[in-house]
């Protein structure tokens, strides 16, 4: 029993330091935001108490709801562009391929290098004047496909999910590579002897058997969508006129910009909020399909 008390005692203690620091950067920062998301506030003057009259003011906003649209999209776009991108490239370097080291490496490279480095990159393809996609299409005679990629409201939400997908779409393809590369051997060679093969093997017995693996990458994908900030904000920071802005975005433009912290921890909330309903959602839905 002294043992045993011991135990559970040491446990804590090595437990207490990462405690103390989980409640500094998140459960305290959370406590805060929901403080001041009652109050009308601009950080020098008095607080005023409005109660819940920052949420009414979110949700009567049309910038906030199209915010919500475009976190909708950069979810399907992970959930669509990232996830079966990142397997197929994973399928690709599990096999016998020449090079795949080289490949992994690269695949991963978007990942390591920061946010910012990986918005000037995409900031110098799509720039209108000297970007990389605009002067390839006029080196093969499509200038009429060119066009502000970035600047123009019908291509520009476009344009993000192209860059979104592939900053991402190699930290799916190491997840699923690792995953694949668990399979025992004999699983395959069972599989080969009793003539699945191809496409039937990859259905039928490696996704099946990768199954865990796919519905943790999922739930991170929907909770990676609502973290989108860097990105957007380096490229378009939102714009223009509001149509690439995310929720992310928008709380900074209305807390840092407008300086309304009252209004911009009350739109912290809701993307708090949303997350959570959609990642149990989808963990709901994926624990019934298993």
């Amino acid at each position: 029993m002294h043992t045993l008390r011991g135990t559970r005692l040491a446990i804590l203690l090595g437990l207490l330091p990462s405690l103390i620091i989980y409640i500094g950067i998140a459960i305290i920062p959370i406590g805060l935001s929901m403080y001041y998301s009652l109050y009308n506030w601009d950080g020098i003057s008095d607080k005023v108490f409005v109660g819940f009259g920052n949420f009414k003011t979110i949700f009567s906003d049309d910038i906030f709801w199209l915010s919500v649209k475009n976190n909708v999209i950069i979810m399907l776009t992970g959930l669509l562009g990232q996830l079966p991108l990142g397997l197929l490239l994973a399928l690709l370097l599990n096999t016998k391929l020449k090079g795949s080291s080289f490949f992994r490496t690269v695949g991963f490279l978007p990942v390591v290098i920061s946010a910012v480095m990986v918005s000037l990159i995409w900031g110098m393809i799509y720039n209108t004047e000297y970007g990389f996609l605009n002067s390839f299409l006029g080196l093969i005679g499509l200038e009429s496909w060119q066009r502000n990629w970035l600047g123009d409201p019908s291509w520009s939400m476009f344009s993000i999910s192209i860059a979104y997908i592939w900053q991402n779409c190699g930290l799916y393809m190491i997840i699923f590579l690792a995953a694949l590369q668990n399979i025992p051997s004999e699983v395959n060679e069972a599989a080969e002897l009793d003539g699945a093969t191809g496409l039937r093997r990859i259905f039928f017995i490696t996704i099946p058997m990768i199954r865990a693996t796919i519905v943790f990458s999922v739930i991170y994908s929907i909770s990676n969508s609502f973290r989108v900030f860097d990105l957007i904000q380096i490229l378009t920071g939102g714009g223009p006129a509001h149509q690439t802005e995310v929720m992310t975005v928008f709380m900074y433009n209305n807390a840092f910009i407008n300086r309304q912290f009252g209004f911009g921890s009350a739109v912290s909330i809701l993307i708090l909020l949303f997350s959570l309903i959609v990642v149990m959602l989808a963990n709901k839905f994926t624990r019934e399909k298993n």
